[in-house]
Parts: structure tokens; sequence; C-alpha cells
């Protein structure tokens, strides 16, 4: 099962549900592996302290142009989406740090003038930590492509019963490669106008990709009751309330698992990972018969 955990604007606490649900499901006795593809601000590490034992380059590959057999058609400018590769006055000139990497400008040469070559956007590492898998992505100082170092972090994904994967905040193209694929997200949200304002964005994000998900609420205690109300009247399910608590604060700045210090947060996050996994048992028994149904 591939559990995301999502939300609208940064700081509602996704790492804080990440890392202390990857800890909950370890301790059960699960195969788990936690994938931080926050790749701008990588911070899981800080509270699980991973032993790292790889690392290896990602990179996008960019067109290279053959000047000797280009005739300046201007075909490769005409099919790339992203301006990334234009002719002007006959000459072809790249924008690397704009391409996507797709292949088309190269595709459709008709001089096959154009070839391919590497340009790093970030490093992947992983390695162990507490008794599960986990990877991380460090995107390159001044790099704006994400997508394709989140696609390398999850490439770098062994086997295991769950993998939890923290996304990056928003809803813009870096947490669409980080949901995409994923079995059930977790939307988390705070109780203020502007956690409502970017919870309603992020509902709209998962339901176009068609994930099934629910919503987290962090200092439930605080603001008002507007998300409450907003889950409610879209049939949303709240599957965890974390309050405002000045303990969980402290370990936090101390770069400890709250499920550790807590013991309520432990039982908490223990139900949570049950109710998942047989929500996740459920659909798929649901499937079977749907697909055995003569």
């Amino acid at each position: 099962m591939k559990i995301a955990i999502a939300s609208g604007k940064g700081g509602t606490g996704k790492t804080t549900i990440a890392t202390n649900l990857t800890w909950s499901l370890s301790r059960q006795g699960h195969t788990v592996q936690l994938l931080d593809c926050d790749v701008e601000e990588p911070n899981c590490h800080i509270f699980l302290k991973p032993s790292i034992d790889a690392s290896k380059t990602a990179s996008v590959p960019v067109p290279k142009v053959n000047a000797d057999q280009c005739t300046g058609c201007g075909k490769c400018g005409d099919v790339c989406q992203y301006s990334a590769i234009v002719c002007m006055k006959g000459k072809v000139l790249v924008f690397p740090e704009l391409c996507h990497g797709c292949g088309s400008c190269m595709h459709f040469c008709p001089e096959n003038a154009i070839s391919e070559e590497p340009r790093e956007v970030g490093v992947v590492e992983t390695g162990q930590a507490q008794g599960f898998r986990f990877a991380h992505g460090k995107l390159r100082i001044g790099e704006v492509m994400a997508p394709p170092l989140i696609k390398a972090v999850k490439q770098a994904a062994g086997q295991a019963d769950v993998t939890i994967i923290d996304a990056p905040p928003g809803t813009s193209c870096p947490v669409i490669e980080a949901v995409r694929d994923c079995d059930f997200v977790i939307l988390a949200a705070e109780p203020t106008p502007f956690g409502l304002n970017d919870l309603k964005l992020a509902v709209e994000m998962v339901r176009v990709l068609n994930v099934p998900f629910a919503v987290a609420i962090n200092r439930c205690d605080i603001g008002d009751d507007a998300v409450t109300d907003y889950c409610t009247s879209e049939n949303i399910d709240i599957i965890l309330q974390i309050p405002h608590d000045r303990r969980i604060a402290e370990a936090y700045s101390r770069g400890e698992l709250i499920g550790q210090c807590l013991d309520e947060f432990a039982l908490a996050f223990t139900d949570l990972g049950t109710h998942l996994l047989d929500q996740q048992q459920l659909a798929e028994s649901a499937t079977a018969q749907k697909e055995n149904r003569p």
C-alpha cells in the first residue's frame, strides 16, 4: 500500500504524520519504507536519523544540437511546449533549466541533429532507519525542476508492505508527481481560514487524480470549526486530530517522534495505521469480488 501525506500549504504537520505513521507501522511488524519527496526542503531525516548507505545523482536529459547537421528549420522549437529550445535566424538556442526531458525535439528533428545529455538536478540518498527503509531527495541549489528528482526518489523504493510518501506542500507539479500513483492520500490541514482555503485546493487535486483520501487536522483545538464543517458537508473523513500541545512542540524542537515520547499519540498512530490497512483490505476484497462477478 502506498500512502501519501500531502497538504495545500506548508507547516500543517505532514512530516509529523509521515514519520510517526512510518514508525508506528514498523513497530506493528509491517515492512515499511519512507520516501521524503519534499525535495526542496527534506526534513524527515531529522526525526528518523537514518543511516545513509548510498547516494546517487539524479538527472534529466536535455537536448544537445549538432551544429554541423542542423539546418535551422525550427521544427524543434515548434514542438517544444516549454520554450526550452528555440530557433532564431537559423541558430538553435537551448535553455536547459526549462527542459522537461520529454525528447520531442530529438524525435521530430528531420536531420537527426539533436541528441541528449544528462543535466544534474539533485541527489537521491537511501538507507535504513529504526528497522525500515528510508530515501529522500535533495534538489540542487537554484534548481526549479523538482518532479524528475521526486520520480527518482520513488524509483529508489524497494519492496515493502507499506510505502509512506511525504509529499511537497501545495497542488503544483511536484505534488502531482508524488501522489499520482498512491493508493491513499492523507491531507494535513489546520483549522484556520488559510488552512481551509488551501485544503479545498488539495481536495480538488486528489479528486481530479481519483485517489481515495481523508483529512488529518493538526492543532485541532485552535482557530475555528470551518475545516470540520467543510469536511462534514463534503462527506470527507477526518481520520486524525492532533491537538495544540506544548509537549508536541517540545518533542518536535528536539527532533523526536511524538509517538515515542507520548503514549497517547503512539496509540493514535497505531489506530491510524490499522484503520488504513483495514480500508485497503476492504477495497481489495471489493475489487476482487467485482472482477469475479459473472
